[in-house]
């Protein structure tokens, strides 16, 4: 998976990668497990640079079959030091595993290096005092806290599932290679504010990585801070690959296309909140009053890329199933498999099942083909078992996960307060605007970017014919990502 920072004009790719093979299944009952502890999280929450590309390594892909988990590689400190860390935009804060971690893997199932940070080795950070401002905004936006015996801004996440983390906020240089023009190389880099991990139970061996990226709304995520700078808008985009190998583009920057419909976000969220009005099956609107989406007291509708399937509160998910249930009860068999409703099916998809319509405020509609709603899982008396992706909650917030996402160009503007969305063919490439910043939140277009993401090996090529074009060719793997 390629993903592109537009800093200030200058595009960026993050290189993401999977996380355990592609021939490793895994139960529902796992996956709606791993969502459901990262949902009580969530209800615990509380002048420009001159025009060029921001070059990351990254890679990247998506697949719901799988546990998926996307992770890019950062350069931070001085001397600067590789951290391979999960792109997250369920949460704000970039944050990585130190050297007194307490209980950190020291291996990784994925095949990659860990390393840890740490504050003493590199000549670039500082630790966030108590009277820095970026504490105090710290204090009111999590269960953060400052000890006036070192001087030190500590935060500590409990989590409704009982997991957590503890450690503190640290200032640090983040280092990006820029092309300018034709093949002319700099370097740049901008001071971010971070937290380091000591203690607590969010780390896991098999999914292990150095850390958290968050690409969150808040202040503090590192798209907030490179734009408060001034040095990148304050958008950004992706498009997860739902078939075959996953891929796809993650960009910081605004990608391009014609038929993006956009709704606006609810303000004054912590998460992406949207207004989902209602919901049809074949055209016809399900019988779900509009107040079960409504946003307040743990309750609404986010989109959340760090979520693996999708969940609808009970009030919306049983008049759902009901009538996708009667859509396809001629042609298929419906069978309960493990607690979930699924369908033996001897046709294709598209044959029998229903699109379905999730209507947002705006008369913005996002259409859902069966494969975004539904999840194949094997096969049972030569027919193949397809169950409902979309998990019940009894009560909190509908969230629309990679199932939901994938196969769909999302933009996340934050400048004007909406996303937008359209279909795509993930495996092509994206025009991405290359824009000059005028003001913290507006900017021009000065060209287009082409990114492009398929399979293994990553293939860059840069063309000025008064656009720049940047080609990545990726390969990567996934696993569901729930933190």
């Amino acid at each position: 998976m390629a993903v592109t920072l537009v800093y200030g004009g200058f595009p960026g790719s993050y290189l993401l990668h999977r996380s355990i093979p592609l021939n490793h299944k895994v139960q529902l009952t796992t996956l709606r497990a791993h969502d459901t502890a990262r949902h009580a999280r969530i209800l615990q929450a509380t002048d420009p640079p001159a025009a060029g590309i921001l070059d990351f390594s990254v890679q990247g892909t998506s697949d719901p079959y799988l546990v998926g988990l996307y992770f890019t590689k950062v350069k931070l400190g001085s001397p600067a030091k590789e951290f391979y860390v999960q792109i997250d935009t369920g949460s704000d804060i970039l944050w990585l595993n130190c050297n007194t971690c307490n209980n950190c893997p020291q291996s990784s199932g994925l095949g990659i290096e860990l390393n840890f940070f740490d504050t003493a080795s590199s000549s670039t950070a500082a630790l966030v005092s108590c009277s820095d401002p970026v504490c105090s905004y710290a204090v009111q936006t999590a269960t953060s806290q400052c000890s006036s015996q070192v001087n030190q801004c500590s935060y500590t996440f409990k989590y409704g599932d009982g997991s957590g983390t503890s450690g503190y906020y640290v200032y640090d240089a983040m280092y990006f290679d820029v092309i300018m023009g034709q093949s002319v190389f700099s370097n740049s880099s901008a001071n971010v504010v971070f937290g380091t991990y000591q203690s607590g139970d969010l780390a896991r061996t098999e999914k292990a990585v150095d850390g958290i990226f968050g690409f969150g709304p808040g202040a503090l995520s590192v798209i907030s801070q490179l734009s408060s700078q001034g040095m990148a808008p304050k958008v950004f985009s992706h498009c997860l690959k739902g078939e075959g190998n996953g891929g796809g583009v993650l960009v910081l920057g605004e990608i391009l296309e014609p038929n993006i419909v956009y709704t606006p976000l609810v303000p004054l969220q912590p998460h992406y909140n949207l207004n989902l009005q209602s919901i049809a099956v074949n055209g016809q609107l399900l019988p779900i009053d509009q107040d079960v989406f409504a946003t307040g007291n743990n309750r609404g509708t986010i989109v959340d890329s760090g979520t693996t399937l999708a969940y609808l509160v009970q009030e919306a998910y049983d008049p759902f199933l009901n009538a996708i249930t009667t859509a396809v009860s001629q042609f298929s068999k419906p069978i309960i498999s493990k607690g979930n409703q699924c369908y033996l099916v001897a046709t294709s998809l598209g044959d029998i099942f229903p699109q379905v319509s999730l209507n947002f405020m705006g008369g913005a509609s996002m259409v859902l083909k069966p494969e975004q709603y539904l999840i194949h899982y094997g096969f049972l008396d030569g027919a193949a078992m397809w169950c409902i992706g979309f998990q019940k909650v009894q009560k909190g917030f509908t969230i629309l996960g990679d199932l939901v996402l994938k196969d769909k160009i999302f933009v996340y503007d934050l400048a004007n307060q909406r996303i937008g969305w359209t279909d795509y063919d993930c495996s092509s490439a994206v025009n991405v605007s290359v824009a000059t910043t005028k003001s913290k939140d507006a900017y021009i277009s000065a060209g287009q970017m082409s990114v492009s993401s398929s399979h293994v090996d990553i293939l860059s090529k840069f063309l000025l014919v008064n656009i720049v074009a940047f080609l990545v060719h990726i390969t990567v793997f996934m696993e569901p990502r729930f933190l």
